[in-house]
């Protein structure tokens, strides 16, 4: 008798994850290994705020923009679903127009003004030099980096996920290679130091927009969808992207401040709690990766199902992908409680911090099995159209739910770092519950046309 045993449909929805999955953990080793070797250069110190500074502002542009992939996605998917290929060639060819117009601009505000931008969030000069340097050369990629972006939403949308996942290997293979030689120098080329962290993330990004290109010439996808053929931008499919980007655009914002309003309350609790509280938050990315995974399969599930016209077979994809990913984070639930230390270990060898985070990590592998339930059903909620309503949800949890009660646990009733952390039991659970009643009790009549 085997352990585990899976539906047909529970392996067609791994068939789509776990490529996903893998071209989403790449960019996390990426991070890594990107802090080790600036944490080696001259000045570590200077050079890793800086690189702090930098990624947090690349981060909060690539947040924002990116949900031009769920707005790609979706469309894309449901074009697919009713099988009119070229709609679907159309609907990119609008993406990547409005991507190229979109990312020029900020490129330009941003590498034009770098080094300002870099100053107004750093204290020390040299912490603002640095950042602003890596700003520069790290925003001349932005116009590629959303090319891609709207690549990933269409090859999403039409199921094949393995592209992303070749596409991460690849690319986050050859930033590591980029930022080597650049921060470091070799082959006669001078380092730069971070700055050449920022220019190899450039130059990868500019490969990965080449990658996607190429996949575009292949003769399967040229003939099919025609990219060549109705190349031009469509105002009303521009339009139908951005209604349906934006709200998880301010969705990842609001969240983001969300989180980082946490980590300030557990600042009053005390500085050790305070780097216990990011180590946790870091750990929690092995859990949280794969269900960011498992959304993407089921964006693509829904989507092609309601394009077909099966509401029915859209809920049924939606739970048998919610089913798995749970299962999943009880997993990984069962070794944050069982092995707090071995997981933290990963991520710090300050012995202190690592037992300061033991029991925030527990109680936040507890929480994040509900989330699980509740992040995937929200993307198929979001393949319905529904952004603005996972967006609303998202924000009344975590502003008016985690982060009061974290402040009043933490501070006010003194209970410190745990009582902080015993909100997020309450925060995911409750989303978990709204997205869940909305999935199984909406009306889903309205979901069929986007």
């Amino acid at each position: 008798m085997k352990l585990f045993s899976f539906t047909e449909d529970q392996k067609y929805i791994l068939k789509l994850a776990v490529p996903a999955i893998t071209g989403l953990s790449t960019q996390m080793v990426v991070s890594l290994v990107d802090t080790a070797m600036v944490g080696r250069l001259p000045e570590a110190k200077y050079n890793l705020a800086a690189m702090g500074i930098g990624v947090l502002a690349t981060w909060a542009v690539v947040s924002f923009f990116s949900s031009l992939a769920t707005g790609t996605h979706v469309l894309i998917a449901r074009r697919f679903g009713e099988k009119k290929y070229e709609e679907c060639g159309k609907v990119l060819n609008t993406s990547l127009i409005l991507s190229l117009i979109i990312g020029t601009i900020i490129s330009l505000l941003v590498v034009l003004f770098a080094y300002d931008i870099a100053d107004f969030f750093a204290v020390d000069k040299k912490v603002g030099f640095y950042a602003g340097e890596f700003l520069h050369y790290r925003f001349m990629g932005i116009p590629f980096f959303l090319m891609t972006v709207s690549y990933r939403g269409f090859y999403f949308g039409i199921a094949k996920t393995k592209i992303f996942m070749y596409s991460g290997v690849i690319t986050n293979f050859l930033n590591i290679i980029f930022n080597y030689i650049l921060i470091y120098g070799a082959f006669g080329i001078k380092g730069m130091g971070l700055a050449g962290a920022g220019l190899g993330s450039t130059f990868a990004t500019i490969c990965d927009a080449l990658f996607y290109f190429s996949v575009s010439l292949l003769p399967f996808y040229r003939k099919r969808y025609r990219f060549f053929k109705n190349l031009s931008f469509n105002s009303k499919i521009a339009s139908s992207i951005i209604k349906i980007s934006l709200p998880v655009s301010l969705q990842n914002i609001f969240i983001l401040i969300g989180f980082l309003s946490f980590i300030a309350i557990t600042g009053f609790i005390g500085t050790l709690q305070q780097a216990a509280s990011n180590v946790v938050f870091s750990s929690l990315l092995i859990s949280l990766m794969p269900c960011f995974g498992f959304g993407i399969a089921v964006q693509t599930l829904v989507g092609n199902s309601l394009g077909s016209g099966n509401v029915k077979l859209a809920k049924h994809y939606g739970y048998e992908t919610s089913k798995l990913a749970t299962i999943y984070t009880l997993f990984i639930g069962l070794i944050f409680t069982l092995v707090p230390r071995a997981v933290l270990i990963l991520t710090t060898n300050d012995y202190k911090v690592i037992e300061t985070a033991v029991p925030a990590l527990r109680i936040a592998g507890f929480g994040q099995i509900f989330y699980s339930f509740g992040v995937v059903l929200a993307n198929g909620l979001q393949a319905a159209g529904k952004t603005l309503f996972v967006m609303v949800a998202e924000v009344v949890a975590n502003w008016f739910v985690f982060v009061p009660i974290a402040f009043l646990l933490g501070v006010i009733f003194k209970f410190g770092l745990l009582g902080a952390w015993f909100a997020l039991p309450f925060y995911v659970i409750l989303y978990a519950l709204i997205i869940f009643l909305k999935f199984q009790f909406g009306s889903w009549d309205s979901y069929k046309r986007v």
